[in-house]
């Protein structure tokens, strides 16, 4: 069955937001008792996911920190010089958010930045994307015949997560690979909450637990914790600071763009315009069996892009351009330009390369970025492989 499956709006927060698969018969959450606070009574593993699933509040406001550290401080630093270091909270820093939520036609999630506040907006048949510091937006007019998933691709990608569509993400590896579990309470927020623990049974996974926080009365993760193997601190963090479950005023999800702002208009096409159009692009075309291929065998994508594995140990393959690792290969770099046209991008010019270890076997040789979660080899040749596994998980596959 699909988790959340009733409330579109909640995963359509995050465009990214996976479709769950809930443990089956036989399953191990099943048995498991919840050693729970004696103010809250004793709810088993399998009790929360139904309660996960069945989680159906009028609506919520409040203030989501998400917080990274992939244990990459020199990465990290070399960050700040790419496009004005937005991408330095990726692997060690945190970004803050305001969300509100009145149904899944009124849902508002603010990013705010040291530079200005990113808005994404739906209202009704409305979804506006504004950015502040640029005083310009898209408006995206959605049709009467509009779908949940066409809402979601009308939001750009790279918004950050809340606790939902974290807990959707990690409820997404719950299989036979997967030991479930509790730990009693916790609070979060001010609020009590159950504490559901997933853990890899597969040794070959960087990833030692993943904790969700379930809010005990609303049922919605408040907090989700991804922790490395051994690790006391969490490497990811995606929490509610502050929450209240009272339905927001409508006034929060009205939007009037300021004056001279520039303002896209973008209408997507009708559900039937689609299928009139039999040789459009869907997102769907491309996933098919994506997950489950065997070790070292081609995926179902492309032959640029291949997914191996499945679960926690699942590694993404892909093809680089011939000239995208020119610029590290050469000894008379490139000056930086934002105009390159390689994959890497200002990474590449700014020697982010040069600065991995060096590392070869049977596959060739290539470079290691090696993190607390996470292992990506990028090759001579231009291949790379990624995942939450070891590097000798990387060098098995290539």
């Amino acid at each position: 069955m699909s988790v959340f499956r009733s409330r579109p709006a909640l995963r359509w927060l995050v465009p990214s937001a996976a479709a769950v698969a809930v443990i089956g018969g036989g399953a191990a959450a099943g048995t498991i008792v919840a050693s729970a606070d004696p103010a809250l009574p004793e709810r088993s593993a399998a009790q929360l996911l139904v309660d996960l699933q069945s989680a159906d509040p009028e609506g919520f406001s409040g203030t989501v920190v998400q917080s990274t550290d992939l244990g990459l401080p020199g990465i990290a630093g070399l960050l700040k010089n790419v496009e004005g270091g937005g991408l330095t909270s990726l692997v060690s820093g945190s970004n803050t958010a305001r969300v509100w939520y009145a149904g899944e036609e009124k849902v508002r999630l603010a990013l705010l930045g040291t530079d200005g506040e990113t808005d994404v907006i739906r209202n009704d048949s409305n979804v506006w994307i504004w950015k502040s510091s640029e005083n310009s937006g898209t408006h995206v007019t959605l049709p009467k015949d509009a779908t949940e998933k066409q809402a979601q691709e009308a939001l750009p990608s790279g918004v950050p997560s809340t606790p939902q569509d974290a807990a959707d993400a990690a409820l997404a590896a719950i299989d036979e690979t997967t030991a479930v579990a509790t730990t009693g309470a916790a609070e979060v927020a001010g609020r009590d909450a159950y504490e559901l623990v997933l853990s890899p049974r597969d040794t070959n996974s960087l990833v030692g637990q993943v904790r969700l926080a379930i809010d005990a009365v609303e049922h919605i993760p408040l907090r989700v914790d991804v922790y490395a193997k051994s690790a006391s601190k969490p490497a990811v963090r995606v929490a509610f600071e502050q929450v209240s479950f009272e339905v927001p005023d409508a006034q929060q999800f009205a939007f009037n763009p300021p004056p001279n702002a520039s303002i896209e208009e973008v209408k997507p096409p009708t559900e039937k315009e689609l299928a009139e159009k039999p040789d459009a692009v869907k997102p769907e075309a491309n996933t098919q069996g994506a997950g489950k291929h065997e070790a070292g065998k081609p995926g179902a994508e492309s032959d640029a892009f291949k997914v191996i594995g499945e679960g926690w140990t699942t590694i993404i393959s892909a093809k680089l351009p011939e000239d995208a690792l020119a610029g590290a290969e050469s000894s008379a770099k490139p000056a930086p330009s934002a105009s390159s046209s390689s994959p890497l991008g200002d990474l590449q010019v700014e020697g982010l390369l040069e600065t991995l270890p060096k590392v070869s076997g049977d596959w060739g040789s290539g470079r290691l970025l090696s993190g607390s979660l996470f292992s990506a080899l990028i090759t001579d040749d231009g291949r790379v492989f990624a995942g939450a596994v070891s590097p000798e998980a990387l060098y098995a596959v290539a």
